[in-house]
């Protein structure tokens, strides 16, 4: 079978690869769709493991299945997840699902999405497949795990229906969290990005006003929502300047999450005196639990948050290269797909 193999963002190299055989408690997956996640272009992230077999969003045909397994048959249409938690442990059970070790440690497919075929194998045959309904394509599955993200991070800030709402950074994961934010009766809801084009799409997909992030952000802010700052501010992008816009544009009583935070041993020097008087709250939040992404199928199916309209490249697995190269360039780029057995 073909596979993309990850050495950098300008190398990623269509490989062959024996295609992985079924164990008694693992399901075999040909692979229609997987999305490209911004995750896999931070090449900070990503080179310290390479190479390897990226791709964590894949939705595929089961085509072979384990001797033991019962939730799932060949020819059934699946979304699958690589990492779940352990739902045992004391983080678990405290409700921090994302938390748990195992979650963060266990990785349950081989080789990646971004292959033809793929062995998901764990816990996450049993709390990481989803059957698809009818209605639900593949392409659309692809969104089922960044929507959870999305859904968990509105789960963490609490939004109330009228809260206005600052969006840093119109990314993939910016847009998903405005789209949601709209559906979920939010007030004003105000989008930064330095890119025109996402600042554009940010607008078409459910932003009141937009601004270019390098300007005034929070006086900007003060100016479209009666003199305050933001009920909830999010930020989507790893970038210190982004970090700091956030921080200083929460209202009194407000909520910031870090849904994205800035690289490994980059740091940003904090006051906490004003928030601690104004009663700011201070979150983050990090992955989708088998919860979210059950709530996120939902909302896909049901149409509540409109995914189709974000992919905007499809590439086959003999174009993976210049599918991460597509990527890594934010302007007229949104969702990648990549479609390994087309």
């Amino acid at each position: 079978m073909k596979v993309g193999v990850y050495y950098k963002n300008s190398d990623v190299r269509v490989e062959e690869r024996p295609a992985p055989p079924v164990t008694d408690h693992s399901i075999v997956v040909k692979v229609m769709a997987c999305g490209l996640c911004g995750s896999d272009l931070l090449e900070w992230y990503r080179i310290k493991r390479a190479p390897l077999v990226l791709g964590h969003e894949p939705a595929g045909v089961v085509v072979e299945t384990g001797k033991l397994v019962t939730n799932v048959k060949p020819g059934d249409r699946v979304f699958v997840t690589h990492h779940v938690p352990c739902n045992a442990c004391y983080h678990c059970l405290s409700g921090h699902e994302t938390a748990c070790t195992t979650f963060q440690t266990k990785n349950n497919f081989e080789p990646g999405g971004f292959s033809q075929f793929l062995l998901v194998k764990g816990r996450s045959v049993k709390t990481g497949t989803f059957v698809l309904p009818d209605s639900v394509s593949f392409e659309q599955a692809t969104f089922i795990e960044p929507l959870g993200t999305a859904v968990r991070a509105m789960r963490t800030v609490a939004l109330k229906p009228a809260q206005s709402v600052l969006v840093c950074g119109s990314g993939v994961a910016g847009l998903l969290l405005i789209k949601l934010a709209r559906a979920m009766g939010a007030g004003n809801i105000i989008a930064t990005d330095l890119s025109s084009f996402r600042l554009e799409k940010a607008k078409a997909f459910g932003a009141n006003h937009t601004i270019t992030a390098d300007q005034d952000v929070p006086t900007f802010v003060r100016s479209i929502n009666d003199g305050r700052l933001a009920d909830v501010v999010i930020l989507c992008a790893g970038a210190i300047p982004a970090a700091k816009t956030a921080l200083a544009s929460a209202e009194r009583g407000g909520t910031i999450l870090f849904f994205a935070v800035p690289k490994p041993g980059e740091t940003v020097d904090v006051d906490f005196n004003p928030f601690w008087r104004d009663d700011i709250t201070i979150k983050t939040c990090y992955g989708a639990a088998p919860l979210d992404n059950m709530q996120a199928l939902d909302l896909i199916r049901h149409n509540t948050v409109t995914v189709t309209d974000m992919v905007t490249h499809r590439f086959g697995i003999n174009e993976i290269n210049e599918a991460f190269k597509t990527g890594a360039r934010p302007d007229g780029c949104m969702k990648i797909v990549i479609e390994p057995n087309r």
